[in-house]
């Protein structure tokens, strides 16, 4: 067991060049529709609030993996023009992810006390001014752990894009366990995977905890 790293592992990380590609697409994508569906379910608008509400239920209610069938299948069916498997599947991580992480920003920006909204008021702060100056950077402080959370989840659903045929490490490992149907070749393989995988997150979490670390910097903790 273990004696084929040398072919096995190289195979495996001929598709990692795709997963980190799907994983920076649906990351860009996740964080922005965070941003704007996060702000939004806390805006005064009844129409707004309530658009948010339906996209977030959505995609949070519904399988990641039908949701890449469908842009992969049916949603270029409907449309006049043709959509490769990699946007599907980035489209599909994007959106769900981002519907995930916009309660995180939605919590936070929730959780600044009235208080400072109602000091930026008394200075005279337009509300775009307060939101900018007072209640996101705080809010920022706050999503730091859950959005960190929510980009490593990111980086293991990639895996599911082998599901519609893209070449990523899973898709790899797939083929090699076709062709080696072995208990120890199996175990060996998934092994690696695994492995690999861990390995990518391990900077997310380290970039995390950095940055929680930078953005504490004079906040009193009483």
């Amino acid at each position: 067991m273990f004696t084929n790293i040398d072919t096995f592992l190289p195979y495996i990380l001929g598709g990692l060049t795709t997963t980190v590609q799907a994983f920076l697409f649906g990351a860009v994508l996740a964080y922005s529709i965070a941003i704007v569906a996060g702000l939004a379910r806390t805006s005064r608008l009844a129409i707004v609030r309530g658009a948010a509400t339906v996209f977030v239920e959505l995609f949070r209610g519904t399988s990641l993996l039908v949701q890449m069938f469908f842009f992969a299948f049916a949603f270029p069916a409907l449309m006049p023009f043709t959509m490769s498997t990699f946007i599907a599947g980035g489209l599909a991580l994007g959106l769900n992810y981002g519907a995930y992480a916009s309660e995180v920003v939605r919590g936070a920006v929730l959780a600044v006390p009235k208080g400072q909204k109602e000091a930026a008021i008394s200075l005279n702060m337009s509300k775009f001014q307060t939101m900018r100056r007072v209640v996101l950077p705080q809010a920022f402080r706050l999503m730091l752990p859950g959005l960190g959370n929510n980009a490593i989840e990111l980086l293991k659903g990639t895996s599911l894009v082998y599901f519609i045929s893209l070449a990523d490490m899973t898709f790899n490992a797939n083929i090699l366990r076709s062709s080696n149907t072995s208990l120890a070749a199996q175990v060996e393989i998934y092994t690696y995977l695994l492995l690999v995988y861990f390995v990518l997150a391990l900077p997310l979490v380290f970039l995390t905890r950095w940055l929680e670390k930078r953005a504490s910097k004079g906040v009193s903790t009483a």
